[in-house]
């Protein structure tokens, strides 16, 4: 086929360029699912889709912008997955009142991420208090609670500082649209 590169042909560059987002990726994906195994889960399927797809990435964004597309694409295909998915407690046969009342959330399943997977290696030092202050447990607790694309939206702008029009381009939404959701999100 003409224009279609292999894998072969693809540059050694763009494996290196891949891996240099590796950290805010996982970060990323970690506060989107709350869990460590799902996250690196998510980063090693988005990194898989990217290297499959670079042939049709044209340029038009920067491979940030479309890494962190294909990234939360992966995570609300998780996220609906959830829904479907068989929990412990639903393998666990008919329960009784008091089981109802006694059973944890599935937010109880949130799990702490080691600094060293998601923070960047040289930060300034206000930048790496605030990093972690988006990774604490209870703030990746609280985003459990929002609906995806909320959680998207507040991740997006709050904890990576993007514009709501970068935001917006990702999520393939308007501008009004992205500021209602981060309202939401912040309520």
């Amino acid at each position: 086929m003409a224009g279609v590169q292999t894998s072969a042909e693809i540059p050694r560059d763009l494996e290196l360029a891949l891996e240099q987002h590796r950290r805010a990726l996982t970060g990323y994906c970690y506060r989107m699912l709350g869990s460590t195994f799902e996250a690196e889960d998510a980063v090693q399927e988005a990194m898989l889709r990217a290297w499959r797809s670079f042939d049709r990435f044209e340029g038009r964004s920067a491979l940030k912008s479309w890494l962190y597309k294909i990234a939360t694409n992966v995570c609300l295909d998780m996220l609906d997955g959830r829904k479907r998915r068989a929990r412990p407690m639903d393998l666990s046969g008919a329960g009784t009142p008091e089981s109802e009342l006694t059973t944890l959330p599935e937010a109880t399943w949130l799990e702490p991420i080691p600094d060293a997977r998601v923070l960047p290696e040289a930060a300034d030092p206000a930048e790496l208090a605030q990093e972690r202050e988006t990774l604490r447990l209870a703030f990746v607790n609280a985003l459990q609670h929002l609906p995806a694309r909320q959680r998207s939206v507040l991740i997006l702008r709050e904890a990576l500082r993007w514009s709501a029009a970068e935001t917006a381009e990702l999520l393939e939404t308007s501008v009004p649209s992205v500021n209602s959701a981060l309202q939401r999100a912040r309520a």
